[in-house]
């Protein structure tokens, strides 16, 4: 059988495998294996599995253990503690109470500060789901004790939650840079306008929603001095100042991302104990969870390194790209097919899994078509950001619906996100049709 076809004959079953729910380690890591040992074992025209084994499980072994190893990938880890400690320190909670103080007499204030504060957490944790989470205990039960309409009060954070994805640092733009071999350090600068005219495009759908119904957002009675105001912005320094040795110290070229995940961290950890926030006992805890996140993620990308060593092996990039060529198809009926891929995968699938799944068949695509591969990257991610909130299975609102403990339904979570996910929508037209958007930051600091 002709190595390509080989190929395509196993991606169909793992897109079969992960249709009936198995799970996408499993599925792409267990597929990729039985086809190179096919490979290998049909190589001289005969099927001698004697002479497959240990070709298979040393191709295996060595594609999962450079992944695991790359420097890179250590950063993963870094940050989703980050995020642990940023949480438990209380440096998250204090962006959005400072957020809710200064905007919570505006119409869907409150609301507004909620996606804030998703942008500050976002800017630490480098985690949408983590964001939802965390985010989903703190702003959702205060717009509900405000009377706020249920709609808004989860929609907003659940929208909110996605911009983990775009605002650096982000766990899927490592991914991404691993992936393609492409500058960590440049994604995070190209996701971060993105991520701020997302964050800007959710405050004004909360304020076109609240000015047309201004019954499902009450302004509160409450007000706060301008002393007040201002000790709250004052109480929010220590996560401008992480996002400061994030982006400037990467921005500036003062060191890498890796080093930024590094001393962030380490800044967390000694506040949080010098405000006694955070005592010995809760370390064994925060390194648990980071532990079972970071496990789950290495191992998907590990499996997922076997299946990129499968594809080269079975030369099945350049059999799609030979075939997209043949077939005449441009670059921007290229960019639409990769959306609606995308856009449908993200209905049923995590953002790790389908990222992992397809950039080993896109890429090469990408490189066939000349496009920038960091601007590819942001289309990309944010492609995914919008499946972290789209119907049936949008994990940022499941998350969500769990942390408040089915106080709000499901079906009122997804009811209020469709005015989120059209602005969604006109936010990824932007940055397909206007590249420069996702460019400048990075294309300055060479």
């Amino acid at each position: 059988m002709d190595p390509a076809t080989i190929g395509y004959i196993a991606s169909a079953i793992v897109i079969l495998l992960l249709a009936i729910r198995i799970p996408i380690a499993y599925a792409i890591g267990g597929v990729a294996v039985v086809a190179i040992f096919i490979v290998f074992a049909t190589r001289t025209g005969t099927f001698m599995p004697e002479r497959a084994l240990w070709t298979t499980l040393s191709l295996a072994f060595s594609s999962s253990f450079d992944l695991v190893h790359s420097y890179d990938l250590s950063m993963i880890p870094l940050f989703i503690a980050l995020g642990h400690v940023a949480y438990k320190a209380g440096i998250t909670t204090e962006i959005y109470e400072a957020a809710r103080v200064w905007l919570v007499r505006l119409p869907g204030g409150v609301a507004i500060a909620s996606v804030a504060g998703c942008g500050g957490f976002s800017a630490i944790s480098g985690s949408s789901i983590a964001c939802a989470s965390t985010m989903g205990r703190i702003c959702t039960p205060e717009m509900l004790k405000l009377n706020y309409d249920p709609r808004l009060a989860t929609a907003s954070v659940a929208a909110g939650g996605t911009l983990g994805s775009l605002i650096p640092p982000s766990v899927l733009f490592i991914i991404y840079g691993i992936f393609t071999e492409s500058s960590i350090s440049e994604l995070f600068m190209a996701g971060f306008l993105p991520g701020v005219l997302s964050m800007l495009g959710y405050a004004l759908v909360i304020v076109l929603w609240v000015r047309r119904s201004p019954e499902i957002a009450p302004v509160p009675d409450k007000t706060f001095s301008m002393k007040e105001k201002v000790q709250a912005a004052i109480r929010s320094w220590p996560a401008v100042f992480l996002f400061t040795v994030v982006i400037g110290g990467i921005y500036g070229g003062v060191f890498t991302a890796t080093e930024a995940a590094a001393l962030s961290l380490l800044f967390a950890v000694l506040l949080g104990f010098m405000r006694g926030f955070i005592k010995l006992n809760d370390i064994i805890p925060m390194l648990r969870d980071t532990m079972a996140t970071t496990g789950a993620i290495f191992f998907i990308a590990a499996c997922a390194k076997i299946f990129v060593s499968l594809i080269a092996l079975t030369g099945l990039s350049n059999s799609l790209v030979s075939a997209l060529g043949d077939a005449n198809i441009g670059p921007w009926m290229f960019i639409a097919l990769v959306c609606v891929i995308y856009l449908v995968l993200g209905m049923f699938l995590d953002p790790v899994g389908i990222m992992v799944l397809t950039l080993p068949l896109m890429i090469p695509m990408v490189e066939s078509y000349d496009m920038n591969l960091i601007w590819f990257g942001v289309v990309i991610v944010k492609l995914l950001e919008i499946g972290l909130i789209t119907p049936p299975v949008g994990l940022n609102v499941f998350v969500l619906a769990s942390v408040l403990e089915e106080k709000v339904e499901i079906g009122q979570i997804f009811a209020g996100l469709w005015r989120f996910l059209a602005i969604d929508i006109v936010v990824l037209a932007l940055l397909v049709m206007i590249p420069a958007i996702s460019l400048v930051l990075p294309m300055s600091m060479n």
